[in-house]
């Protein structure tokens, strides 16, 4: 891990959604697991922004990329671009039948219920699929946290994100799905 880590700013992040892989390469990943279904695979992958959600099944490949805006991200296939501010419901249907919806937030919060909100958030790693706590940037602050969790079925995929911003005291927040 590097020791010079900093989370991009929260105002700088947006949301990317491609219809076809993204190299992992493009990103620092933290952490990452793999879902996986006779109908699709996905891999899950929490980078320094947020996260990156694969998913591919026989005909179509999408990829939900939540990262900085200083990532070099390609144009190729993409297919929404939207700054994570305020709250905001996106939908994409695909050619094969898939169907892919989102649902984003950005909460800025008071420091104390930031603080308590980040203590619930820590609580919830030991249930998440995927988690990784972020060095702090001072000793008086928390280190950002990101955690995912997913709800599995055979033909649908749901993963929750959440991402911490201590110094802006913020919270960022995903909904997306994936359903053939």
């Amino acid at each position: 891990m590097k020791v010079d880590f900093a989370r991009p700013d929260v105002s700088d992040l947006v949301l990317h959604v491609y219809g076809r892989s993204v190299h992992p390469e493009l990103f620092d990943v933290y952490a990452a697991t793999p879902v996986w279904y006779d109908a699709y695979e996905a891999v899950l992958r929490i980078c320094d922004g947020g996260h990156t959600v694969s998913f591919r099944t026989a005909d179509q490949a999408v990829t939900e990329v939540a990262a900085g805006r200083g990532n070099p991200l390609p144009q190729h296939k993409r297919l929404l671009e939207q700054r994570l501010r305020g709250c905001r419901d996106e939908a994409l249907r695909f050619p094969n039948g898939l169907v892919y919806q989102v649902s984003f937030q950005l909460e800025r919060l008071e420091p104390e219920v930031f603080l308590k909100l980040h203590e619930e958030l820590l609580g919830d790693c030991a249930r998440a699929n995927l988690a990784h706590r972020f060095p702090p940037q001072t000793r008086l602050a928390p280190g950002p946290l990101s955690l995912i969790r997913t709800d599995a079925a055979p033909r649908s995929l749901l993963v929750h994100a959440f991402h911490t911003f201590p110094e802006s005291c913020a919270v960022v927040r995903t909904q997306s799905l994936f359903e053939l």
